[in-house]
């Protein structure tokens, strides 16, 4: 019967969490073995979790980052350190995704901030409009993988795994993916004859550079003083910042700060100074400091503004968590997920079957499902079966975003698909046709992904 309601309602329109919600309802009130307030307390138990609380403040961060002009930074930064190569805004595009992944956390948020500027760009050099659209969903799915993560946040608290590892799990795949994608560029660069799109400087170029070595020098420095120097971790963390945004007024960066966001994060958690909760917090003021007090480009209209946006993503985020967890909870009373789990082991034994068979299930849900409502209905299924099999969790955790993102660049639920589409002007059809070609590089990701658990595990392994 919970099944049966739940495809109805699906089948009739009803949002997916309305529909688990109404479903379990429905359930309780037909069997007649619990009352209907057991809804409300599981749902209200669902999103009681301390994890849970970094999901609105990863939310305004994004939104903060992306209307307080920092884009422009980022796309600038990496027009100087790769728009020289053939396909130039191409390698832009890509590069763009992976320090913006930094800061949203989000596919939807890449595509809208980043997005806008990058199509635009590509078109007034020349690029097709499929071409600008296809590489910026495909880079987009960046966001979700390179920490921070919102859906990580969302599967930890459903896994009980914890939201740090799966945190530094998703580098070496977001290395893997953004090389794969820029392979794909050159190739087409290399196909239909394309040039540079900027003039190679070399003064641009080392000033890049240059930043990029003060981002990967400025931890290193900072874990040399507190691990083998000795020096107290929290004053040396202030007089680290204070040097930094000194240097940042002297040599007028163009993006070191911004960049800075992913290494805070990674570097705050891999050392214990705060967990993945207070991490986003500390990605918030961050991002306040930057926005309003630094850079001032972000005023204090536009600040509320993005805050009672914030709530309102919240809202229906924690609102399919909610319906999610009484679903799941009615699911393993009813005796549906042992069922599943009796029926795929019978069917199979070996792990890399059911990973393929997880893979197929899952891209053809991520079609269909948004992708919290997505995880939150697919692990109480999928993770005791895979548990069972001895595949990790984080690594699990990992391939089930990479499946969910791959979803949505496709209809009928494909919100990014929707949003660039609409920054693009093109029709759905004609968006989903420029984004085919670039399921290659992802799909062989995946694989990767997927059958090379070393990817996901080397990272986590080495901070214990």
């Amino acid at each position: 019967m919970l099944k049966i309601a739940f495809l109805i309602f699906m089948c009739a329109g009803i949002p997916v969490a309305v529909a688990m919600a109404g479903a379990s309802l429905v359930y309780i009130l037909w069997s007649g073995n619990l009352p209907p307030f057991v809804v409300i307390h599981r749902m209200v138990s669902g999103v009681d979790s301390f994890p849970l609380l970094a999901v609105p403040f990863f939310i305004l961060a994004g939104n903060l980052m992306n209307n307080a002009g920092i884009t422009n930074r980022i796309y600038n930064f990496a027009l100087a350190l790769v728009g020289w190569l053939k396909g130039g805004l191409g390698h832009v595009n890509i590069l763009g995704s992976v320090i913006f992944s930094g800061m949203s956390g989000t596919a939807i948020a890449d595509a809208a901030g980043l997005g806008t500027i990058e199509i635009k760009a590509m078109r007034e050099h020349g690029y097709s409009p499929e071409f600008a659209v296809g590489v910026t969903a495909a880079s987009a799915t960046l966001g979700p993988i390179i920490p921070p993560s919102l859906p990580f946040v969302i599967y930890a608290m459903m896994a009980n795994v914890s939201v740090g590892a799966l945190f530094i799990a998703g580098l070496m795949p977001g290395v893997i993916m953004t090389i794969l994608m820029m392979m794909t560029v050159a190739y087409y660069a290399h196909k239909n004859g394309w040039g540079s799109d900027i003039q190679f400087n070399w003064q641009r170029l080392i000033k890049a550079l240059v930043e990029l070595l003060v981002v990967c020098a400025w931890p290193t420095l900072l874990w040399m003083a507190v691990d083998k120097l000795g020096a107290p971790a929290q004053p040396a963390v202030l007089v680290a910042l204070v040097i930094l945004f000194v240097m940042d007024k002297v040599f007028d960066f163009e993006a070191v700060l911004p960049i800075m966001t992913p290494v805070l994060l990674i570097g705050g958690m891999a050392t214990g100074l705060f967990t993945a909760t207070e991490g986003a917090i500390a990605a918030c003021v961050w991002a306040m400091v930057l926005g309003l007090f630094w850079y001032r480009t972000l005023k204090w209209k536009t600040f509320v503004k993005v805050c009672l946006e914030t709530v309102e993503s919240t809202a229906t985020v924690l609102f399919i968590v909610a319906a999610a967890s009484i679903f799941g909870w009615m699911l393993t009373a009813t005796g549906v997920t042992a069922d599943i789990a009796t029926w795929v082991l019978n069917f199979t034994k070996e792990p890399w079957l059911f990973l393929l068979l997880a893979n197929l299930l899952m891209l053809f849900v991520g079609c269909f499902l948004e992708t919290t409502a997505a995880i939150t209905i697919l692990v109480p299924i999928l993770l005791p079966i895979s548990n069972q099999l001895g595949i990790d969790p984080v690594h699990f955790g990992v391939v089930m975003v990479l499946n969910l993102m791959i979803g949505v660049l496709h209809p009928p639920m494909g919100m990014v698909l929707f949003v660039l589409a609409r920054i693009a002007n093109l029709s759905i059809e004609r968006t989903t046709m420029a984004i085919l070609p670039w399921l290659v590089p992802l799909l062989l990701s995946l694989a990767l992904i997927t059958y090379w658990p070393a990817t996901v595990l080397w990272l986590p392994s080495m901070m214990k």
